[in-house]
């Protein structure tokens, strides 16, 4: 594989990833835990409204989960938690640690499409502002991007080289997804985060309420601005050096403001919280970028086809 001249940020490794990815599955799992969640509330707050407004391939299958849900609802919770907590678990044992990164991977993407309807992408009615594409994606793809390899056991200290590329479709696509009709306004992103305010502490429902009416009263020019920005996090993260650092600290700073104005904190405070959202994924899929090899980004894409040529073949 080519490499740059450019060398990694010193003392990021897979293995401080993998711990933090490790402490977010016990955090899932203890959520998981909370006491409405062994209620019918599981399935009917949390699982059905995945499946609303989505193509019958989401739906249907939704659907039919939340009835298999109603059947033992304490049960079924229990297991998911009894998962999540030994994913974690067989994350921060380094000799399970394999194991634990499949699990994530797997399960991750189960979760994504009966937990999240796909992060409710095939709806286009979804941002990065609301937890686009959802963060159980987001684990699958930092687990890929940590699994330890035996055969390269240098190159196994650091995260996948093909992280950023990962990360610039991401923002891309968040900066697609806020231009279409339904986002790209700013009385409807003023809608979105008053619509998150419901239950919410009062210092953090203030926040939001002040939010909203900050973007209720200005024009498209912030639309345009917050879509650009999101174009710029992505795309200038596939140059190594002082650029991609700019684009890593510009995309944890607007996945903070991101966490707290649209996502609610994960909304912690509801009870039926099940994860953190996408914004503490976000911010540890960047510190991974810090710890991967800046491969220029025509090496990135150079070496992103061979090995998919290898895979394959």
């Amino acid at each position: 594989m080519a490499t740059s001249a450019t060398t990694s940020s010193p003392g990021i490794t897979k293995r401080h990833i993998q711990i933090a990815l490790g402490l977010l599955w016990l955090l899932d799992g203890a959520l998981q835990l909370q006491h409405q969640m062994f209620s019918s509330a599981f399935a009917n707050d949390v699982i059905a409204p995945a499946g609303q407004g989505q193509l019958g391939i989401v739906s249907g299958p939704i659907h039919l989960a939340v009835r298999i849900l109603l059947t033992h609802p304490a049960a079924f919770d229990a297991f998911f938690a009894a998962i999540q907590l030994l994913i974690g678990l067989l994350i921060l044992n380094r000799r399970t640690i394999r194991i634990g990164l499949i699990g994530s991977v797997v399960w991750g993407l189960i979760v994504w499409y009966f937990g999240e309807g796909l992060g409710g992408l095939l709806t286009w009615q979804t941002t990065l502002l609301m937890g686009a594409p959802g963060a159980a994606l987001l684990y699958s793809i930092i687990s890929l991007a940590i699994m330890p390899d035996k055969d390269k056991p240098k190159a196994a200290s650091q995260p996948a080289y093909w992280l950023p590329l990962a990360w610039a479709i991401l923002w891309i696509g968040g900066a697609v997804l806020q231009l279409l009709p339904g986002q790209n306004t700013t009385a409807a992103l003023s809608s979105m985060i008053s619509g998150m305010t419901g239950g919410a502490p009062g210092w953090l429902a203030s926040l939001q309420n002040h939010a909203a009416r900050w973007l209720g009263s200005r024009n498209f020019h912030v639309i345009i601005f917050l879509a650009g920005l999101q174009a710029l996090i992505g795309l200038l993260v596939l140059f190594p050096g002082q650029l991609r650092k700019l684009a890593i600290a510009a995309g944890i700073i607007l996945s903070l403001i991101f966490w707290f104005v649209g996502q609610g904190l994960g909304t912690y405070y509801s009870g039926l919280a099940t994860d953190p959202n996408t914004a503490p994924l976000f911010i540890l899929m960047a510190v991974a970028i810090l710890g991967s090899t800046p491969l220029k980004f025509k090496q990135l894409c150079h070496t992103a086809a061979h090995d998919l040529e290898k895979l394959m073949t």
